[in-house]
C-alpha cells in the first residue's frame, strides 16, 4: 500500500498534463461548440443548459460529511438530506462545462468552490451506493483540472484519492460472497476507474481492470443473466448492475484499452450478453413480474415503505432500461432504433455530449 501512496501523489502532482478522458478533451469541446452555433436542436438544448449553470452561479454548496444514500428507506432524513446536498454533482459539472464552452472564469470559480467545499468536508465511508453518486463532480474536475491552481487541484484530488482508497479497502470488497461480488462491486469499480482517469493514477486504473474481469466472471453469466437479477428476481438489479459496468466499459475504450463490452470470462460470460438478454423485455417480447422472488429483506421493505415500483409483482417496464441502451448503443449501433422507439424524450443534452465523446475517432 506505500507504493500505492506514493504512486497517488505522484499523480496528483501530473494529472494536469495528461489528456482527458472521463470528461470532454479541448478538441471535443471545440466541436461542442460547433455543433451549437450549427444546429438549431443543440443550440435549443444548449440555451436551457446555459440557464441553469448561470442560476448555479448564485448558489452556494452544501457539502454533507457523510454521504448517506444505502440501505435507507425514502423518507430518512438521512437520506432526505443527502438527497439535497446531491445536487450539488451536477452544478458541479455543469459550471465546468459552461466554463470550458464560454470561457468566463465566473463558471470556473464557481465549480471549484463547490468542489473545495465538498473536499474540504465530505469523509469517504468506502460504500460504493454512496459513492457512485459522485460521477458528475469526478467529470467536472477532470474538466478543469488543468485551469486549477495547484494548491486548489492538490486539496481536491486528494479528497478523489481519499474516496477511492476506501472503496479499495472496505473490508466488504475483500470477500468473494455479496457486496464484495454484485452490483456494490460494479459501482465501486466504476467510482475507482473513473477517479484513476482523472488523476491518472496507473494503480488505480490497473486494480479497476484486473478486477473488472474478475466482476465479469463472477457477477454474469454465460446465458446472460446476472448475480443480482437471480438474487433480486428484478430486471430493476440487472439494469442497475449492468450500468455501471458499461460506464467503465466506455471509460476503458475511451483510453484506448480493452473491450470489456465484447470482453468473455472462462465461463462464457459477458456485458454484451447480458445485455441482449435484457431486450426481449424492453421490446415487450418477454414480461416480467420484478420482486417476487427476492432474497433481499431491503426490496420487502421498500414494497412496504410504499416506494413505487418495489411491490412484489409490480410488471418491469421499459423505459427504466433507457440507462443500459443509452450506454450500450456506443458498443452495438443496432440498438439505435430501439433506442429512438422508447426513449421518447428523443435528442437530450446527455446524448449529444456522449455522441461527441464516444464517436468513431
Amino acid at each position: 500500500m506505500k507504493t500505492l501512496f506514493l504512486s497517488v501523489i505522484f499523480s496528483l502532482l501530473l494529472s494536469p498534463v495528461f489528456a482527458q478522458v472521463v470528461s470532454l478533451n479541448p478538441s471535443e469541446i471545440k466541436r461542442l461548440k460547433i455543433e451549437i452555433s450549427k444546429d438549431e436542436k443543440t443550440k435549443k438544448l444548449y440555451s436551457n443548459f446555459k440557464k441553469n449553470a448561470s442560476n448555479f452561479l448564485k448558489e452556494q454548496p452544501n457539502p454533507v460529511d457523510t454521504i448517506r444514500t444505502e440501505g435507507l428507506l425514502k423518507g430518512n432524513p438521512k437520506k432526505e438530506k443527502t438527497s439535497i446536498a446531491l445536487r450539488d454533482m451536477y452544478k458541479i459539472f455543469a459550471l465546468a462545462l459552461e466554463y470550458k464552452i464560454n470561457g468566463d472564469k465566473n463558471y470556473l470559480n464557481k465549480s471549484v468552490e463547490f468542489l473545495k467545499a465538498w473536499a474540504k468536508t465530505n469523509q469517504p465511508n468506502g460504500d460504493p451506493i454512496d459513492d457512485t453518486n459522485l460521477d458528475k463532480a469526478i467529470e467536472g474536475f477532470d474538466l478543469i483540472k488543468s485551469d486549477l491552481m495547484d494548491n486548489d487541484r492538490l486539496l481536491i484530488s486528494d479528497w478523489l484519492n481519499r474516496t477511492a482508497l476506501a472503496e479499495i479497502n472496505s473490508k466488504r470488497m475483500n470477500r468473494n460472497v455479496g457486496t464484495g461480488i454484485n452490483n456494490w462491486n460494479a459501482h465501486r469499480l466504476k467510482i475507482v476507474g473513473e477517479i484513476g482517469y482523472a488523476l491518472n493514477n496507473q494503480e488505480f486504473k490497473n486494480w479497476t481492470t484486473d478486477r473488472f474481469k474478475k466482476h465479469i466472471e463472477v457477477n454474469l453469466n454465460a446465458d446472460g443473466t446476472s448475480l443480482d437479477f437471480k438474487e433480486r428476481d428484478a430486471m430493476h438489479y440487472h439494469i442497475y448492475d449492468l450500468e455501471p459496468m458499461l460506464k467503465l466499459a466506455l471509460l476503458i475504450k475511451r483510453a484506448r484499452g480493452e473491450n470489456f463490452y465484447t470482453y468473455e470470462s472462462p465461463k462464457g460470460a459477458s456485458i454484451k450478453k447480458s445485455v441482449d438478454w435484457l431486450i426481449p423485455y424492453i421490446e415487450g417480447e418477454k414480461q416480467h413480474e420484478e420482486y417476487v422472488n427476492t432474497t433481499v429483506k431491503f426490496d420487502r421493505d421498500r414494497a412496504k415503505n410504499n416506494e413505487p415500483g418495489f411491490a412484489a409483482g409490480t410488471m418491469f417496464e421499459p423505459l427504466l432500461a433507457l440507462p443500459v441502451l443509452k450506454l450500450s448503443v456506443y458498443f452495438d449501433k443496432k440498438q439505435s432504433e430501439l433506442l429512438s422507439k422508447i426513449n421518447v424524450k428523443g435528442k437530450d443534452w446527455e446524448k449529444i455530449l456522449n455522441d461527441i465523446k464516444f464517436q468513431e475517432k
